[in-house]
């Protein structure tokens, strides 16, 4: 998909920069609880784990799913559940939670490294709010020795994990959405491109627009 995307005349590597570590959680009744999930991750180690949401809404166990980003949606898709609310950050669900769905209970599956958005928020609103970490984001703290002239990022633990002992400098800067974005920000000034959309295809459009200036 890169290589179509931004042609041969295009190199790349992949660094490793986090590793994901599924944690086991007993399974437990969600009850009538709305679902959040923020990452990929963070569904596919749900479902490792066992759980098993309700769709039907005339159950009074039925689970309303709310995700941030398409390619999440897309994975929970993939389990055979549709969503409710999709939304391109946290930020955003947060308001729309707050606007329209203040009167649900929400189970947050995610990291253990997530950030504090909708924690800081929601229960600020009396909305009933919990985090259930279904996965461990460790970071890998890399020293990058070769010289490359940009540098992607995929999440905010991957940019303090890149941070630590590597410059950003000298180098144009890719981000896959807003929150990535400004996590970014607080280890340089340089301008940073940023994917508007949070996924993968929308971020090779802004690389190739942006590479060849």
């Amino acid at each position: 998909m890169i290589s179509k995307k931004l042609g041969s005349h295009f190199s790349y590597d992949f660094v490793d920069v986090i590793r994901i570590n599924p944690l086991t959680v007993e399974p437990f009744d969600l009850k009538n609880k709305s679902l959040i999930f923020t990452s990929v991750n963070a569904v596919q180690s749900f479902f490792e784990n066992g759980f098993n949401p309700d769709e039907d809404f005339t159950s009074k166990k039925y689970n309303k799913i709310y995700t941030v980003g398409i390619t999440t949606k897309r994975e929970l898709r993939k389990f055979g559940y549709g969503t409710f609310k999709v939304t391109k950050h946290a930020k955003e669900l947060s308001e729309f939670i707050i606007d329209s769905s203040s009167k649900e209970k929400f189970l947050h599956f995610c990291g253990n490294l997530a950030l504090d958005v909708l924690n800081k928020t929601l229960p600020l609103q009396n909305i009933s709010y919990k985090k259930i970490p279904v996965y461990e984001t460790q970071l890998l703290y890399p020293e990058i020795t070769a010289d490359y002239d940009a540098v992607c990022f995929f999440s905010p633990s991957g940019v303090r994990s890149f941070a630590k002992f590597n410059s950003f400098e000298d180098k144009k800067i890719f981000s896959i959405g807003e929150t990535t974005e400004k996590e970014i920000k607080k280890f340089t000034k340089n301008q940073v491109f940023t994917s508007k959309e949070s996924n993968l295809d929308d971020l090779l459009n802004v690389i190739a627009k942006h590479s060849m200036k």
